[in-house]
């Protein structure tokens, strides 16, 4: 994959299609999800006008995990979302798709982007309101252990993709995941990208959620060369 041109088609529509459904029947035998089945129609949808109204720099998220990312919210549908490190809101997008936008199948309570870089945080902010009218999106320019820390509701689902500050790269997953962990509860999901590259900075990370005293299952989901672990509270 070219980063820089995320809207070109790497493989057939059908070869994306079938890694992806390998992968959600694989979340379905380890409990972590209740059936694969998903709106292939609404997903296109979402992808389309990410592709006409999304101004996005570069990307490491692949058409594959795109399209993996959006079908397990559209199949787990969480009442909140809470995605950690959007940069220009493509991650964002990519699992509030399923809820806001061409690309809904269910409504929301709440979705929630955070970025720490104010100037990203801006543009995930414009990207995400051509395409939801309706303002259901929230874009957030702050600290995630801060705001996940501070944080007083639930959260059916969060997705991990942030960098950590003074060279700590993906390490930080592990504070994100210990700020957020009051807010999560029986059935939750957490969603760490870079699972298979950044697998040496993500190993404490990993050790805690593969751990059965922490989370119910945990599933490392290698669809491309960045990888998805997909955990179950």
């Amino acid at each position: 994959m070219n980063w820089k041109d995320p809207h070109a088609r790497i493989e057939p529509l059908e070869r994306e299609e079938n890694v992806v459904d390998g992968a959600l029947e694989a979340l379905v035998a380890a409990g972590v999800l209740p059936c694969a089945s998903y709106d292939r129609a609404k997903f296109l949808a979402c992808r389309q006008a990410v592709r006409e109204n999304f101004e996005i720099p570069w990307t490491a998220i692949t058409p594959r995990m795109q399209r993996l990312i959006y079908a397990v919210n559209a199949i787990a549908r969480p009442r909140v979302m809470v995605a950690v490190g959007i940069f220009c809101g493509n991650t964002f997008i990519s699992n509030a798709g399923a809820a806001v936008g061409p690309g809904a199948c269910y409504r929301a309570e709440r979705l929630v982007g955070i970025e720490i870089r104010p100037e990203e945080a801006e543009r995930a902010r414009r990207n995400v309101a051509r395409i939801d009218p309706e303002r259901r999106a929230e874009i957030v320019a702050a600290d995630g252990v801060q705001w996940l820390r501070e944080y007083r509701g639930r959260i059916d689902l969060l997705y991990l993709d942030a960098d950590g500050r003074g060279g700590r790269g993906k390490s930080v997953y592990l504070d994100l995941l210990e700020a957020a962990l009051h807010s999560l509860r029986e059935g939750s999901l957490v969603l760490a990208h870079n699972s298979v590259n950044s697998a040496a900075d993500l190993a404490e990370y990993l050790a805690f959620v593969r751990d059965p005293a922490n989370f119910r299952e945990s599933v490392n989901v290698i669809v491309d060369d960045q990888g998805l672990e997909v955990s179950i509270r």
